[in-house]
């Protein structure tokens, strides 16, 4: 089976992991302060704060941007579920803002006035520009899961040039993985500071106390990243960079590739802008029909995503199909074909090829 997506693990990856086996820290160590460090460092950012998944950081983003019962929280309709339930989780009520076609990310210039805050996904890997935006709520967050690596003209995603706080995720499938894991960076102090309270069940250290002393101030939970992953992290940083050229190297292949076929190409880049091409998701007619051939040759495509007015979590929010005709049209024929750092051109030559075969039988 030739993989949608794939993590690329080297001995350089096992011999971190195997150096803080071998030491004495495995969880609230000096691994995680150094991953930290060094995403910051990597996003242009003032700070970094590691979490156990994309969800956590998205959840923590919330949480600590004070967002509560009666702030309505924007996203796009064309994401994973955690884009939205980042709103419900903090009792907020998410609503939703249909897509661009030209980009496949939320049309900034359609965000309503008088929202509280808005997260804005950086759909497949294209940053989404957030200098258009109509309105600008009280707090921005990116969800950036699919974007570590990529660049606007205001520097690399992740620096908060337009935000407040951008979220990361480090599953297997994205830019770089940890095994599961997340990240917020934020160039503000009073945010990074809540955010690790947050993923630390809300606890504050009064050392005037006593050196055991602390007291808990606010709600939070156990999101903390383990050492252990927070080296495979560090590690993996250092291979970004060349891995985001390989998958722009597949996305102009692909382009290439599929250009005499009646299929739709994703969009590409404007001037100025790198995309992290976490996806590359087409479209194609009779989805079902060439999903199930392609799967059944052996090819592991995949759709991203269900949109989320669809799932009956988010019934409540009112949306009927007219209400965001884009993602409606766009979701019908929406199929990610396979790119990762690891997939050979022969590989992709045979994706195209099985493609070729079930599109001009």
């Amino acid at each position: 089976m030739i993989r949608y997506g794939s993590q690329q693990i080297d001995e350089d990856d096992i011999a971190a992991v195997v150096e803080v086996l071998r030491g004495d820290w495995l969880t609230q160590g000096p691994a995680v302060e150094r991953f930290e460090q060094d995403l910051a460092a990597r996003c242009e950012a003032r700070h970094a704060v590691a979490f156990t998944s994309g969800t956590a950081a998205l959840h923590a983003a919330a949480a600590a941007a004070g967002l509560g019962p009666g702030d309505r929280v924007a996203t796009s309709p064309l994401t994973f579920s955690a884009s939205a339930a980042c709103a419900k989780y903090v009792g907020a009520t998410p609503t939703l803002v249909d897509i661009d076609p030209a980009t496949l990310n939320l049309r900034v210039d359609a965000v309503p006035d008088g929202l509280d805050a808005l997260v804005a996904v950086h759909y497949a890997g294209l940053p989404i520009d957030l200098s258009g935006l109509a309105h600008r709520p009280r707090v921005v967050i990116e969800d950036a899961a699919h974007a570590l690596g990529a660049r606007t003209p205001d520097g690399p995603v992740g620096n908060c040039a337009r935000s407040d706080m951008a979220c990361f995720s480090f599953h297997p499938v994205k830019p770089i993985t940890t095994g599961e894991g997340g990240a917020v960076t934020t160039n503000d102090g009073a945010l990074a500071e809540a955010l690790r309270r947050f993923r630390n069940h809300g606890t504050v250290p009064t050392p005037a106390q006593g050196g055991w002393a602390y007291e808990v101030r606010s709600l939070g939970l156990n999101y903390r990243l383990p050492d252990i992953q927070a080296a495979l992290g560090s590690s993996q940083l250092r291979k970004l960079e060349g891995w985001i050229i390989r998958r722009n190297d597949l996305a102009s292949r692909y382009r290439s590739l599929l250009s005499e076929l009646p299929v739709v190409l994703p969009p590409a880049a404007p001037e100025g802008h790198l995309h992290g091409y976490h996806l590359f998701a087409v479209q194609v007619p009779e989805r079902r029909r060439i999903f199930d051939g392609l799967r059944a040759a052996g090819i592991g495509v995949q759709v991203h995503y269900v949109p989320i007015h669809h799932h009956p979590l988010y019934a409540d929010l009112g949306f009927e199909p007219d209400d965001l005709p884009a993602v409606e049209r766009v979701y019908a024929g929406l199929l990610s074909l396979p790119l990762h750092p690891g997939l050979s051109d022969a590989d992709q030559d045979r994706v195209v090829a099985e493609l070729a075969r079930l599109l001009v039988p």
